[in-house]
């Protein structure tokens, strides 16, 4: 009979570093207030609600109309079953938002990154990419058969030397592939710097902006129109699912070429159910509000810097930046054991955020990644740097 104890030893280990990584369940709708099972009321400083638009009545609204219009599901993938015309019709808005010839829709941003490389990369090109790359980026990377190469965080000088790699290896193809923001720390990647680098090695450039889609750059465009390089990308895989209504879908947008070829070859793609007609609705309604948001992210902006200001103030080290993704660290080899404790206190104190530890960031550098939304008032901002320090004092004094 098969013995499931090597499992729960597992497990078990898990849960004694700290690392164990339970899932609160939500009795209300996402948003910047909400109800946990055991808490009635709690403030949401973890989601990437980021323009607050993921209960938005008017998106909610267009989402309900689609359901009765164009049905629950499409049942199959769209090569198959056929393609309704908001599909291609969301696809070509996202392009023009992003700044792209063309977009092609998928069930999520980690299938959009898990199919894209085997569609421009071979055995004879090479893929270069940032060492903080999100998963779905490194997991994709892993499914095609290019030569790869990682450079150090945003390190012009590796990016440099492994591009002069890859060349030296014969490389036919060279794709710079970086995250345009990092999530576990909120930092941009510099991509001024690595379009000069491509121009002069001849590579192309694919940017992850999952965290930026909606609310980073002009009308929120992007990191590629933040640095003014939108023109010298040519890949930019992104979300629906955090800023853009929270639901879920991913995209790619590219040249046409790209794109097309995606349509022909992206297994991730081809058999995979088309995005659910709500879901297609709901995220025309948010690239439409998301495009005209200017309050929304100057409201973001300043709920950001005063957050950071008052953990300063507190003696918290949180790594520098503007991003609202804000990591509150707790170094160390007891780092994760505190994030996991102080995250828990400021449940009990109604201020819900997540600790994060091994494996999804470096062991010794756990942290609480706080996200400031839209939708979150000042005093939001403060009771929830006051949640922190009260948990701290506890954590400390136990």
């Amino acid at each position: 009979m098969f013995d499931k104890s090597d499992f729960q030893k597992e497990l078990d280990t898990i849960r004694a570093a700290g690392l164990y990584k339970n899932e609160r369940v939500l009795t209300t709708s996402q948003s910047a207030h909400i109800a946990t099972e055991g808490a009635s009321s709690s403030l949401n400083f973890c989601a990437n609600n980021y323009l607050g638009l993921a209960n938005d009545e008017r998106i909610v609204k267009a989402a309900s109309e689609a359901l009765l219009k164009w049905g629950f599901g499409m049942s199959s993938v769209r090569f198959i079953c056929g393609t309704q015309s908001q599909h291609r019709d969301l696809e070509r808005e996202i392009a023009e938002y992003v700044g792209m010839d063309d977009a092609i829709l998928f069930s999520s941003c980690y299938d959009a990154n898990g199919g894209i490389f085997e569609v421009v990369l071979g055995r004879e090109d090479a893929v270069i990419s940032d060492e903080l790359n999100h998963a779905s980026l490194i997991d994709g990377i892993r499914l095609c058969k290019a030569q790869r190469f990682r450079y150090k965080n945003a390190n012009m000088d590796d990016l440099r030397a492994q591009l002069q790699a890859a060349s030296t290896a014969g490389a036919r193809r060279k794709l710079i592939v970086t995250d345009g923001v990092f999530s576990m720390d909120g930092s941009y990647a510099p991509l001024d710097e690595i379009c000069d680098l491509a121009d002069e090695f001849g590579a192309m450039v694919m940017v992850d902006d999952s965290h930026a889609t909606g609310f980073v750059g002009p009308q929120g465009r992007g990191t590629a129109h933040m640095f003014g390089v939108a023109d010298r990308v040519d890949i930019v895989s992104s979300t629906l699912g955090k800023a853009l209504g929270g639901a879920s879908g991913g995209f790619v947008a590219a040249h046409k070429e790209i794109v097309d070829l995606a349509r022909q070859r992206a297994r991730t793609y081809l058999f995979s159910n088309a995005v659910a007609p709500a879901v297609v609705a709901g995220s025309r309604k948010a690239l439409e509000l998301a495009r005209n948001s200017e309050d929304g992210r100057e409201r973001l902006a300043e709920n950001t810097a005063l957050f950071r200001n008052l953990m300063d103030e507190a003696g918290f080290e949180v790594l520098p930046g503007s991003h609202p993704i804000t990591a509150v660290m707790f170094p160390g080899e007891d780092g994760a054991l505190k994030a996991t404790r102080i995250a828990d206190a400021m449940l009990e104190r109604g201020v819900y955020v997540i600790a994060f530890s091994f494996p999804v960031v470096p062991r010794g550098l756990a942290r609480i990644r706080v996200q400031l939304s839209a939708a979150h008032s000042e005093q939001d901002v403060r009771d929830c740097v006051a949640a922190f320090v009260a948990a701290r004092n506890q954590v400390e004094s136990a």
